[in-house]
């Protein structure tokens, strides 16, 4: 199911729909290839009174969303409607089942305020909210999850915020640009509108634009979420052509422009209000907001589930690498920086950071780009890691887990510069280093006393003699670089050790590049 799968699933089907019985609350439709189930979520999300805005991180394993039932123990106790408050639910992937969501504590849900979830970063670090600023008007504001807590609410700016209504919004996955729905008036094309903004090289947000007469409409667009592949857009809309009051809509940027919206048609939209759509990583599960059923604004699933092997889709191409980041030793969780370079550019495209209690971390990245991975943590060498999604067969959704151990800076510690590239049997580095040996260069810096020593290793291909010059001389190309970069030379050594130190078997090709390598250890803090 890939996020065309969605144009797939909708577009091959000349729809046929079913509805169970009203206590199962599911709405089934297939044709072909594609089976839609949609599916009103039990009472460990929904309640009573209205239930919408799902957001979910990239991997669906937890959920945001907004409620209007009972928050103080006075609206408890009269069973009366409240303001807008944020709820969280995790998924129990053992049972597959949502566990009861719970309401987020102050700073987050501040008291006789709507406060509402507007988006969530795809490794669920990040969250944007919106708040009212009491007269009518609200706000888009960020907070950070530093191990189970969330800080302080900070407002986006004054390139995001007007003195007019800024209601939701979703960030790209590398951070750098943001969509948001304001029905400010200067270069709107009527009602609410969806704008862009782009991260500045002093992390503030730049001018705001218009997304243009493509996306907007004289009515108001709303609910604006970006994929997790960085091109495909979802939002709902009064003006584009639909079933009936607000429609779910999608559009691609390709060649520098954003395609004709696409309506997604029944049996997601109906002549209802069909708001908040996000969909997961994968493309197989979506979640959004409609009042179809009885009136009431509830949180609805929607399953994609091929039914023909022969047209079974692969899915976005985009890989999802998670797991937990922790100490070597002692196997604590570590809060670490993760950048994430594009490794034929030598340009860091984003950054991310575990979590400082469990150590989980979460990023996606689409096909298509040579990356570079670079995780650290104070007072630990960093761990490299190279990843390329150029190759024709890095098609379609990968879930990879990838479990990150980082070692301390101690006198014998060792790491493997995964991101350093030499032409084949050759010595001089290639551009693509640079990335790499620029953070080498940053943990001397930091470390002003220490001394190490720079290892080349090879295969077991090629005479012992060949295999030694040749780790000898791409060992002395990195400290020549560090040299020329400031590093005093009686901080570094150099050795080749050819084949004779191999990590990996040398009977397989992947064993044969795991000991092509080159690495260094600390000899002296």
């Amino acid at each position: 199911m890939t996020l065309n799968g969605i144009k797939t699933a909708v577009t091959l089907l000349t729809i046929s729909v079913s509805i169970s019985a009203q206590d199962n609350n599911i709405i089934v439709a297939e044709k072909d290839s594609i089976r839609i189930e949609i599916e009103r979520l039990g009472q460990e999300i929904n309640s009573e009174y209205d239930d919408y805005a799902p957001v979910i991180t990239a991997d669906g394993g937890v959920m945001y969303f907004t409620s209007r039932r009972p928050f103080s123990d006075k609206e408890i106790k009269r069973n009366r409607e409240s303001t807008e408050h944020i709820y969280e639910a995790i998924f129990d992937e053992k049972d597959s089942v949502w566990l009861e969501a719970e309401p987020l504590k102050q700073p987050i849900n501040l008291p006789k305020r709507h406060n509402s979830n507007i988006a969530i970063s795809n490794d669920g670090q990040r969250l944007l909210k919106y708040q009212d600023d009491g007269y009518g008007n609200g706000d888009i504001y960020e907070t950070y999850l530093t191990g189970n807590n969330w800080s302080d609410p900070v407002s986006l700016g004054k390139s995001i915020n007007s003195d007019d209504h800024e209601s939701s919004a979703s960030i790209a996955p590398d951070g750098r640009t943001i969509y948001f729905v304001s029905n400010r008036k200067e270069g709107s094309h009527g009602g609410r509108d969806i704008w862009m903004s782009e991260l500045k090289v002093d992390g503030k947000w730049g001018k705001a634009e218009n997304l243009g007469s493509t996306i907007n409409t004289k009515k108001n667009e709303e609910a604006v979420f970006i994929h997790p592949d960085g091109k495909t857009l979802y939002f709902s809309s009064e003006g584009h052509d639909g079933m009936g009051g607000y429609d779910i809509f999608k559009s691609t940027f390709e060649d520098g422009k954003w395609s004709k919206p696409e309506n997604l048609d029944a049996p997601i939209n109906s002549k209802k209000d069909d708001l908040f759509f996000v969909l997961s990583a994968s493309g197989k599960k979506g979640y959004y907001a409609t009042s179809r059923m009885d009136g009431v604004k509830d949180v609805y699933e929607i399953r994609f589930i091929p039914i023909s092997k022969e047209n079974k889709d692969d899915g976005p191409d985009l890989t999802v690498f998670k797991g937990v980041i922790s100490d070597r030793e002692t196997g604590a969780p570590l809060g670490a920086t993760i950048e994430v370079t594009d490794n034929e550019k030598n340009e860091v495209i984003a950054t991310y950071t575990s979590n400082s209690e469990s150590g989980k971390y979460l990023i996606s990245l689409p096909s298509g780009k040579n990356y570079g991975i670079n995780v650290n943590a104070e007072g630990y060498l960093f761990s490299s890691h190279s990843f390329d999604l150029t190759d024709s067969t890095a098609t379609g959704y990968m879930e990879v887990k990838k479990d990150i151990a980082l070692d301390k800076i101690k006198v014998g510690s060792k790491v493997v510069l995964k991101n350093i590239f030499f032409d084949f049997n050759k010595a001089t580095l290639r551009s693509e280093s640079i990335a790499e040996l620029n953070r080498l260069v940053r943990i001397l810096e930091d470390n002003a006393t220490m001394k190490i020593e720079i290892g080349g290793h090879t295969d077991s291909k090629g005479s012992d003699a060949y295999n030694k010059n040749l780790s000898k001389n791409r060992a002395e190309s990195v400290v020549n670089y560090l040299i020329e970069q400031g590093v005093s030379k009686s901080r570094l050594t150099f050795k080749g050790y050819g084949e004779t130190t191999p990590i990996a078997t040398n009977e397989t090709e992947e064993g044969r590049q795991e000991n092509r390598r080159v690495e260094f250890e600390v000899i002296s803090k």
